[in-house]
């Protein structure tokens, strides 16, 4: 694992700390939206953006949600977009499969709490980098995670593999680039490091030394989403960890609007 050190420790209360890093090249193969691509590329971490009481509150949508499912493995997904829900070792459709039930689960007290959280998310993104925040569409996948220490049962519960959330086109075919769309990356951690879970810390991984973001309830993580920003997690030894990965794009064609209760 080389060097590795501590970029933001759970014990922490950060008001905004934000690193620079030089930009890979994977922008370039892509169309350029001027005043949102990233010509400033790095990372931050914030406490400032969301309180732990709304995390708490937050996290308690998460809880309900996957309730009604979950991975035979270790990491159990929740998009409440699109309705992907971990089921055993598939994916239903929350709403189709549940129905008016899903009603009965979420409120629209939840839906607003959950957009005036991605809204404030965007906003501090676009400060760090110097874009308008109008200029970023929210993108698909956005999701809830909850990861165990359950052995993994099928290759969607394997989240601890080092990847790139964008790259090149002529790397998208490669296991380790995730989604082609992302400009943007956000973590959103809705439990505690060391109190709620062990290991599952968040780990750049730069040349010749790790920096790790160690999760905490209302902390933010954000980084633009290509190659200078190779990442992954731990793996969770004991306990749960919840977090929402919130993602937006330059490009308004793969922009998705905010969930809605059906």
């Amino acid at each position: 694992d080389g060097v590795t050190e501590v970029l933001a420790r759970h014990s922490e209360n950060l008001q905004d700390k934000f690193i620079e890093i030089p930009c890979s090249e994977d922008y370039d193969s892509h169309k350029r939206f001027e005043g949102c691509t990233p010509r400033k590329c790095g990372r931050g971490v914030t406490d400032a953006v969301i309180t732990r009481e709304e995390a708490e509150r937050i996290r308690r949508i998460a809880e309900r949600g996957l309730s009604l499912g979950g991975s035979d493995g270790g990491a159990s997904i929740l998009d409440l977009h699109s309705g992907a829900l971990s089921l055993g070792k598939h994916f239903v459709n929350l709403y189709r499969y549940f129905g008016d039930k899903v009603q009965d689960i979420f409120t629209e007290e939840d839906f607003a709490l959950y957009r005036d959280a991605r809204r404030r998310i965007q906003q501090r993104i676009a400060q760090a980098f110097g874009i308008s925040s109008s200029s970023m569409y929210l993108t698909k996948p956005t999701f809830f995670s909850r990861i165990n220490n359950t052995e993994a049962k099928t290759t969607h519960d394997e989240y601890w593999h080092p990847h790139v959330d964008k790259a090149s086109r002529r790397l998208r075919w490669d296991a380790n680039v995730t989604y082609g769309s992302f400009d943007y990356t956000s973590l959103l951690y809705l439990s505690d490091y060391t109190e709620d879970f062990g290991g599952g810390r968040f780990v750049f991984m730069d040349a010749g030394s790790n920096k790790t973001v160690e999760p905490r309830a209302g902390r933010v993580s954000f980084f633009t989403s290509g190659s200078e920003n190779l990442h992954r997690v731990e793996k969770v030894h004991w306990g749960t960890r919840y977090a929402i990965t919130i993602s937006f794009t330059c490009n308004p064609d793969h922009g998705i609007g905010d969930p809605v209760l059906m």
